[in-house]
């Protein structure tokens, strides 16, 4: 939360919003409005004494920050976005998904949080904005940091693979080492190859639990297709990647299937369900593009861009729904100067 001295900077300025500090404020609300409702449901729904604290602290740490971006928009005179209202949750709903899987969200989403404010902090240029972005990357942290914690305690936190070291530092001398997987048999896997696998296993997994979820409980059949078909192309990519790790005597993690419930009552509008999917395929498209950018073992590459291409034709489909059913709101834009030429004068 911003202080006193960080508002009354705010208040006395002079230096517009650059189009990057206006377009992560944006980005930054409609996230914080979406995670306000999903955050009061798992709260009115969540029975762990250990976990609730944790859903409680990333509740209110999201209100302040859509608070923080009302007051900043306000006083720019820029339109407040209308993201996501109470209207677009109902908390009182049955419960939908396991207590260890809200502590997982909330790790996976501070991981990401933690993400885009680091972004954040380096294209944003003004003094109160910069330390906004700052304050988020701090609570994203702190907020990893108890759900870890917790998942630790309770011996639910699924630990990366671990690898034998080697006893003296060697070189590459071949090309194979990058071009090695023609044959029956390829290179041992390096860390970092090994690392934005469980990522991408532990991401994928998490999607295909929510659209599982989401599919029970939605209310139009184009939206229960998309999450059907998004169901289907999480455990696809999961398979394809669980196999590379297997291939060197790697174990794959866990799915998180059976940590959705029976439910079939919907605790959230089909609007937030299908914002809440597009922004984890908008995730995934960048760690993929991650992964492929440092794996240098080729063929892995080559995977991470052909199944970058699906993720994108997966994300349009959802984007036509969205456009056709009147919930996507649009970002700010440049002055579009040709509609303005041609105004009546």
């Amino acid at each position: 939360m911003l202080n006193n001295d960080d508002k009354k900077v705010m208040t006395n300025h002079n230096i517009r919003l650059t189009a990057s500090e206006m377009g992560f404020l944006w980005t930054q609300y409609e996230n914080d409005s979406m995670a306000i409702c999903v955050l009061k449901y798992f709260a009115n729904k969540c029975e762990d004494e250990e976990i609730l604290p944790i859903i409680k602290t990333a509740l209110n740490f999201s209100e302040e920050h859509v608070q923080t971006i009302s007051d900043i928009f306000t006083n720019e005179k820029i339109p407040v976005p209308v993201g996501f209202t109470d209207e677009d949750v109902h908390i009182n709903a049955p419960k939908l998904f396991t207590d260890t899987f809200m502590l997982y969200y909330i790790q996976n989403m501070a991981m990401v949080g933690m993400s885009g404010a680091g972004i954040g902090i380096g294209v944003t240029t003004r003094e109160d904005i910069n330390k906004f972005f700052q304050e988020i990357l701090i609570q994203s942290k702190e907020l990893h940091d108890m759900a870890r914690k917790t998942s630790l305690s309770k011996g639910t936190y699924v630990r990366p693979p671990y690898i034998t070291a080697s006893d003296k530092v060697q070189f590459v001398s071949k090309q194979r080492f990058l071009f090695d997987f023609l044959g029956k048999s390829k290179r041992p896997l390096t860390a970092i190859e090994i690392t934005h696998l469980y990522i991408n296993i532990q991401t994928n997994a998490l999607g295909k639990a929510m659209m599982i979820g989401f599919a029970q409980v939605c209310k139009g059949e184009d939206v229960k297709q998309f999450f059907m078909e998004g169901k289907n192309l999480a455990t696809k990519h999961m398979k394809k990647f669980s196999t590379l790790l297997e291939d060197s005597d790697l174990p794959a993690p866990m799915s998180w299937d059976s940590h959705v419930l029976d439910s079939t009552v919907t605790p959230f509008s089909d609007k937030l369900m299908m914002y809440h999917t597009t922004g984890m395929i908008a995730t995934g498209i960048g760690n993929y593009g991650m992964a492929a950018g440092t794996c240098e073992r080729l063929d892995l590459s080559a995977i991470y861009t052909r199944l970058s291409a699906e993720i994108a034709l997966f994300a349009e489909d959802g984007a036509n729904i969205v456009i056709k059913h009147g919930w996507l709101e649009e970002p700010p834009q440049a002055d579009d100067r040709q509609a303005l030429v041609n105004q009546p004068k």
